[in-house]
């Protein structure tokens, strides 16, 4: 038989010990809920929760682009250009604080569709957007008005995209006045183009090494493509 003060101390300790279980429990299931699903990666499933919205797809091989590159990267950009022009198409992540910046229209190139794009690439003068991913350059102002320059890192897919002079710049033709008047967003020569009202915060959450990540399911880039697999020797990420 127990001691009588060791039996109340037990009897004592039993309500707390019983409170305390559930509180556990919970603390274990909402860690196992917030944990990635086997096969995901953990920063495609912090772009999941971020960005529910999202093409899951887009997100996947965003993160898996960005793997490659920059693990540590601080902020990310994911276009889906699979998606039309009048949907929300954009999202900014600030990856170390775990948040969703902006949820965006964001235009394509003339050359490269009317409200769906669908051709993309790194030609000079065709007025086409370029898919993959960019490392992001300084802000400046040009005849665009505030513009973040964009570096291209995969050759033959976007890294002209300095010399084309693709940038994110704000354009009057990127709002939810010019769908309802055209039934699509006005089209730039290429550059990923956002709403006035939103080009400065936009732009400089982004600006100076940060990552821009471009989607559409073009079936020779994702077969080719070394920041979606991380197999072949990645190109050094040189400072222009």
């Amino acid at each position: 038989m127990l001691p009588r003060s060791c039996l109340s101390t037990t009897l004592f300790s039993l309500p707390v010990l019983l409170f305390s279980l559930p509180l556990q429990a919970a603390s274990f299931l909402a860690q196992v809920a917030s944990a990635p699903p086997h096969g995901v990666s953990t920063l495609h499933h912090q772009l999941l929760q971020l960005a529910p919205t999202a093409t899951p797809e887009a997100l996947r091989l965003a993160a898996q682009a960005l793997s490659c590159a920059e693990p540590s990267a601080e902020r990310l950009a994911v276009i889906d250009y699979s998606l039309p022009s009048t949907e929300p198409r954009m999202w900014v992540f600030d990856l170390h604080q775990h948040a969703l910046l902006f949820e965006e229209l964001v235009s394509h190139g003339q050359g490269s569709g009317d409200a769906v794009a669908e051709v993309f690439s790194n030609t000079p003068e065709s007025h086409q957007s370029s898919i993959g991913l960019f490392r992001t350059m300084n802000s400046y102002y040009g005849r665009n008005g505030y513009s973040l320059r964009l570096d291209g890192l995969e050759a033959n897919v976007n890294n002209l995209a300095f010399e084309r002079a693709i940038v994110i710049h704000g354009a009057n033709y990127v709002s939810e006045d010019f769908i309802e008047q055209t039934g699509r967003l006005g089209r730039s020569q290429g550059c990923p183009a956002v709403r006035e009202e939103i080009t400065y915060p936009l732009i400089d959450s982004l600006k100076e090494n940060q990552y821009v990540f471009a989607y559409y399911p073009d079936e020779e880039w994702l077969a080719t493509s070394a920041y979606l697999r991380c197999t072949t020797e990645l190109p050094q990420l040189a400072q222009r």
